[in-house]
């Protein structure tokens, strides 16, 4: 078996693999030829070709989102790197690991007017975990270099992963192959977790609330939330990022916020305790940092100083399960009074509201094309959710039995959702995966559709509302006489006809009428078609869901 010549990248190719990274996400370039030979050659690397680099570094971060293991990505040298920048910065928030190589010229080059560079070291150091610049001119194999390597790529399994990155300058000529070297082989250390723990006899009569943030699935977690909901003290806020689900939980936050008045120190915590990851809902941060509670415990792997709340926060570095666990062990009181039920109440009567509620019927809006989706999906199947409004809509509906919800909210940045859709759908390929997008959104990702294979289990719906409709939704733009011009960006592209110029077909849909039949017939598995464009009406969308909120509280 050949490989590349350079016994610097194939050392690196074997203990990426080693390092438990199964795919490799490659750009094309001159620079990093050598990598792709290695990883090509390499038995226990899969490698997936994507052309643009910041496709490619979302197509990464999908994959490794769906695996949950790390995923390596490489390209050549100069400005190739920069269009990593905002899935890494995703990534960094959302405690994902990512390896980045980046291929370089040797030190000696950069800024020397030599073709393709940039200053490439330390590149990401506001997002990265870890550097390691390596060099082929002066680079020896040794202990040193081991130890270095070895506690570089022992951050990608840390309980706060997220991007590493490891910097390679190498030196002409480029596509030379030569024989497999033989080095041996190295495990990552178990990373010791901390173990500290509240004093968990504070929550005895305390009125107590839990709100559970962005996480991936987890049944140990979600029992034990479970169990500890059926305390009368205790009320639990979940959004469907969070992938916990039970009727005794208020999935629906801004759906109940709407209908408790704030000054009401019945629904106001005595103490809180946060899990997982971003929250999407604002209404609830708002809550909170006016309602103060008396106490904030904050368990996570990740941002230890992080206080999003302003409360008396104390961090618990200690896995979600472990703290739950160690919680019931504690003979409790927690029977004094009928905070949840006064929590739920208010969530059973908009929920019961909801059903009632109807849109205008000559209009196509936002609103019935997710009411409609939501009626029809099943599971199991993985749901991708876009930014800004996609994701906001999504989280009025209550949670979908065996679906698991993903969404970009670390930056909860416009780039990257097809992109992380499709890497996800290609890891898990015997799995049914959705996308919800807006127009702006797709479009600004659209080179996601240049991957190839294109993931067959992924069905996209593109919501066709001509322009970041966010922004007649949220105080402030929805007022301004500029929001449609410089905020809103109206426009007239038709995303469908991108996506047709990568070779795709797409159904299109444009009334209320048929809504249902139409998604019903794009929604059935054995249609081929993975794209449908649904238009909806641009200057109603914000009216109908404004409508929607009065309407649950004047009616309740």
């Amino acid at each position: 078996m050949q490989s590349s010549d350079k016994i610097l990248v194939q050392w690196l190719a074997t203990r990426t693999a080693q390092a438990g990274i199964q795919y490799v996400v490659l750009s094309p370039g001159s620079r990093n030829a050598p990598f792709a030979i290695a990883f090509d050659a390499h038995p226990d690397i899969q490698t997936l070709v994507v052309h643009d680099e910041r496709a490619a570094a979302f197509v990464a971060l999908g994959l490794a989102q769906e695996t949950q293991k790390p995923v390596a990505l490489c390209c050549t040298s100069g400005s190739a790197c920069l269009n990593y920048y905002p899935a890494l910065a995703e990534a960094y928030y959302r405690n994902i690991p990512l390896l980045v190589l980046t291929a370089d010229r040797p030190a000696e080059w950069i800024n020397q007017g030599d073709g393709q560079t940039i200053v490439q070291r330390e590149v990401f150091k506001n997002h990265a975990h870890a550097y390691l610049e390596l060099d082929e001119s002066s680079f020896e194999l040794n202990r040193a270099t081991e130890d270095q390597l070895q506690q570089t790529l022992e951050r990608l399994h840390a309980s706060w992963k997220g991007p590493i990155h490891i910097n390679v300058g190498l030196n002409e000529p480029l596509y030379q192959q030569a024989a497999l070297h033989t080095f041996e082989n190295y495990q990552p250390s178990a990373e010791k977790n901390q173990s500290q723990l509240p004093d968990f006899s504070l929550l005895n009569g305390k009125k107590i609330m839990v709100l559970v943030g962005q996480m991936a699935p987890n049944a140990q977690f979600e029992q034990a939330l479970i169990r500890f909901s059926n305390w009368s003290n205790v009320v639990v806020l979940v959004e469907n990022t969070s992938n916990v689900q039970h009727e005794r939980f208020n999935a629906c936050i801004d759906r109940s916020l709407n209908g408790i008045t704030t000054e009401n120190p019945d629904f106001h915590p005595d103490i809180l305790i946060s899990f997982g990851g971003a929250v999407v809902s604002k209404r609830i941060k708002a809550y909170l940092r006016k309602n103060k509670a008396a106490l904030h415990w904050r368990v996570a792997p990740d941002f230890p100083d992080m206080d999003t709340f302003r409360l008396d926060t104390t961090f618990f570095n200690v896995p979600e399960s472990d703290f739950m666990f160690a919680l019931e062990k504690h003979d409790l009181n927690l029977h004094s009074c009928n905070y949840n039920a006064k929590w739920k109440a208010i969530d059973y009567i908009a929920k019961d509201k909801q059903a009632q509620f109807e849109t205008p019927a000559a209009i196509l809006t936002d609103y019935d094309v997710f009411s409609a989706f939501f009626e029809l999906v099943e599971g199991p199947a993985v749901l991708h959710m876009a930014n800004s409004s996609v994701v906001r809509y999504a989280q009025l509906f209550d949670p979908i039995t065996g679906l698991r919800y993903e969404s970009n909210r670390g930056t909860s940045g416009i780039d990257g959702s097809v992109s992380t859709a499709v890497g996800a759908a290609l890891a898990s390929p015997d799995t049914k995966h959705y996308l919800i997008v807006g127009d702006i959104s797709l479009i600004y990702d659209s080179n996601a559709f240049w991957t190839k294979p294109f993931p067959k289990n992924l069905k996209i719906i593109v919501i066709q509302n001509k322009g970041g409709g966010i922004f007649q939704i949220i105080p402030g733009p929805a007022a301004s006489p500029l929001r449609e011009q410089y905020f809103e960006a109206t426009h007239q592209t038709s995303p469908a006809a991108v996506i047709r110029g990568y070779g795709f077909e797409v159904q299109e849909a444009h009334s209320k009428a048929t809504i249902l039949e139409d998604l019903s017939a794009f929604l059935e598995p054995t249609n081929p078609i993975q794209v449908i464009q649904i238009e909806t009406a641009q200057d109603e969308n914000a009216v109908v869901l404004d409508q929607f909120f009065t309407f649950l509280k004047t009616n309740a």
